[in-house]
């Protein structure tokens, strides 16, 4: 394959990765810290995400000579970040992300498992997501008002960048978001030490309490299913590619188990940066895309290189300032969510009191409101839907 060949699926896979990486990477270490990272560990998380689905889509591309391509599950962390530390802390937070890493291994191996959580209305796994983002995609407003002297430019710089180049008007709110904090930074007099910008591998020993397992692996389960894993596929399919389930999805469990103790909250199959990996950017011959796959996992370890460096940046940030990026990146979930669960007359009232109670952000015998948002959600639409047997 000549260069000129090769330049269009490997500049599309470093396209992608930067774009995904760039667009919500700001939301994956909000999501650790809130339930009980601090810097150096989500830090590692971010790292670790990186080098395990590095690995995943260079071996299942590699394999299967098509373009797949794995990301972190950015709902996963947005759900995450609604939440606060469970009973047990950091370390039961890690024993969940396993829990979940174990269950996606399990469903790639058991399709029966996979039916079961396809079987819940996705109109009501639409509406936790919403519910469970809406909290975030509130704080750019907030901000706004709190704090308007560093949170109006990067507001414009989006506003600016959905008009010109909607797919790097996220990363160029986080640019943005990087001169306000220097700024910030010079007027103060501070600075970040050298040895803060190395990346940095923090191990902690897994625990499992029952708050954890309900209230954070059940729900990131869930919503990593519904919302990355099967519609990742369905993109797929529909630029042409069947992906191998079974490899693929025990892969994403794998990862996900390997990354945990690093701090790594789920490993999934990508949906939106496999579009961009798979699709016609990556060149016209649909056979030689695969190409594209493994130029992002390259370009996966490179990224992770600067997990440090971003967790320090993030730390010394503003107040509203990382909670606007965070918020703006989670603004097309949002709407995406809102219309999946709304899409439907039929079962509206479910999704609904789904939504409603995601967003409360209840916490009720140590489990928060995402998990009681399925309940909700799932007993009004049994009742709703119940239909009461006529006796001949």
């Amino acid at each position: 394959m000549s260069r000129s060949e090769l330049q269009q699926p490997v500049s599309a896979g470093v396209i992608a990765m930067v774009v995904g990486y760039t667009s919500s990477f700001a939301v994956v270490l909000t999501g650790l810290a809130a339930v009980g990272a601090d810097r150096h560990e989500a830090a590692s998380g971010l790292l670790a995400l990186c080098l395990t689905q590095a690995v995943g889509v260079i071996w299942l591309s590699r394999r299967h000579r098509i373009p797949i391509v794995l990301a972190w599950s950015t709902p996963g962390a947005a759900l995450l970040a609604g939440m606060s530390a469970v009973d047990g802390g950091w370390p039961a937070a890690v024993g969940a992300f396993m829990l979940a890493g174990a269950a996606y291994a399990l469903t790639g191996f058991w399709p029966v498992l996979g039916r079961l959580v396809a079987r819940i209305p996705t109109p009501i796994a639409q509406a936790m997501l919403a519910g469970v983002v809406l909290d975030l995609c509130t704080k750019p407003v907030k901000s706004l008002v709190d704090n308007p002297a560093a949170i109006v430019p990067i507001v414009l710089v989006w506003l600016i960048g959905v008009r010109l180049a909607p797919r790097w008007a996220v990363p160029a709110a986080f640019v943005a978001a990087g001169i306000v904090i220097g700024i910030d930074m010079i007027r103060r007099g501070e600075g970040i030490a050298s040895s803060a910008l190395l990346p940095e591998v923090s191990l902690t020993w897994p625990a499992l309490s029952w708050e954890a397992v309900v209230g954070i692996a059940l729900p990131l389960y869930i919503v990593t299913m519904a919302s990355q894993n099967v519609p990742g596929v369905a993109i797929m399919k529909s630029l042409g590619y069947q992906v191998p389930w079974r490899d693929t999805i025990v892969t994403t469990g794998v990862a996900t188990l390997a990354g945990a103790p690093a701090g790594a909250h789920s490993v999934n199959l990508a949906a939106i940066s496999a579009a961009l990996a798979a699709g016609p950017d990556a060149g016209p011959d649909k056979s030689r895309r695969w190409i594209a796959s493994q130029s992002a996992g390259v370009t996966y370890v490179v990224l992770g290189a600067s997990s440090a460096a971003l967790a320090a940046l993030v730390a010394v940030a503003p107040a509203g300032v990382i909670a606007t990026v965070a918020g703006l990146a989670l603004l097309g979930t949002l709407a995406d969510s809102l219309e999946g669960s709304m899409s439907q007359r039929k079962g509206r009232e479910a999704a609904v009191a789904t939504f409603l109670v995601a967003a409360s952000g209840i916490t009720a015998y140590g489990i928060g409101s995402a998990a009681w948002a399925i309940v909700a959600g799932l007993v009004v639409h049994a009742v709703l839907d119940w239909t009461p047997k006529r006796r001949g």
